[in-house]
């Protein structure tokens, strides 16, 4: 694998950073996630601006133009195999004395940008679709920046791997009682469907904003699904007709038990089984493009 760090493309086993850099230290940085289909990064001025959104919510000067980001993205991807792959970009604040306050003057930050094979999920998970189990959204609230520091999201997650699910779906607040309501998945955006309607949560500092998460409201949009974005109660999860998982490397997936309970039938519904399509024919389209 070839990565590139701090303006160097060198191969994996010889990248090295101060054990003094702030993201080993604080978990001081941001990250994203972009897909790659047929060599090509999969809506790259999107996942920029995201990062651009992440980089301001730290207060961290963005190390690149969008231009620059671009020819790195091209470079890595030309350095790796594969025809599908997932970048991942990691920015810290440095690398300084320790001292919870940032660096005066301000420090190189550091830029690590890695591929890896984009693993989308298997024809049987389309078709079994997958298990999920709640728990109270326990993390910090501005859950809208993407930030390496996931302690939270790790052990959230760990718990549907312990319960032998997928995925975990989060619920503020914690006490999970009346007035409680979804945000996410621990990695993942969540939609719930109802007398064939598409409900999102809104975007707010309680989600990160999902790249996959706009596509399916665009597609809604587009081929007439009815759709509200409004806040979902934990009583209108439990009660779905069926549910959605999002995100750049699981793309569409349905929900089909949650909590030991089948939701709705436990089969794949029809609004997936139409979302998942649409969006298989839009990358395809963008991909051409």
């Amino acid at each position: 694998m070839t990565i590139y760090l701090n303006g160097q493309y060198l191969p994996i086993e010889e990248a090295k950073i101060s054990v003094l850099d702030r993201g080993f230290i604080f978990g001081d940085g941001v990250y994203e996630v972009i897909p790659v289909y047929s060599r090509k990064a999969f809506r790259l001025e999107e996942h920029l601006r995201r990062l651009q959104h992440s980089l301001d919510g730290i207060r961290l000067a963005n190390p690149h133009s969008n231009a620059e980001w671009a020819a790195i993205i091209k470079q890595i991807i030309a350095h790796n195999t594969g025809e599908d792959q997932s970048l991942y970009l990691h920015i810290t604040r440095g690398v300084a004395r320790r001292d919870h306050a940032f660096p005066s003057p301000p420090v190189q930050p550091t830029v690590f940008v890695m591929s890896n094979p984009l693993l989308t999920p298997p024809a049987e998970l389309l078709q079994s679709g997958i298990a999920c189990i709640t728990a109270p959204d326990n993390r910090w609230l501005r859950c809208d920046i993407k930030a390496i520091a996931l302690l939270p999201n790790v052990l959230l997650r760990q718990m549907a791997v312990d319960a032998g699910c997928a995925e975990t779906i989060l619920i503020r607040p914690e006490s999970m009682t009346d007035g409680a309501f979804m945000t996410e998945g621990a990695a993942s955006n969540i939609f719930a469907v109802k007398n064939g309607t598409l409900l999102a949560p809104p975007k707010n500092n309680l989600m990160l904003p999902g790249i996959t998460y706009d596509v399916v409201l665009e597609l809604a949009a587009a081929n007439g699904i009815p759709h509200e974005v409004r806040r979902i109660a934990v009583a209108e999860v439990f009660a779905a007709d069926e549910l959605l998982l999002t995100s750049s490397t699981k793309e569409v997936l349905a929900i089909t038990q949650l909590d030991g309970k089948q939701v709705g039938t436990g089969k794949p519904g029809a609004v997936f089984a139409q979302l998942h399509a649409l969006y298989q024919d839009f990358k395809r389209d963008v991909m051409r493009a």
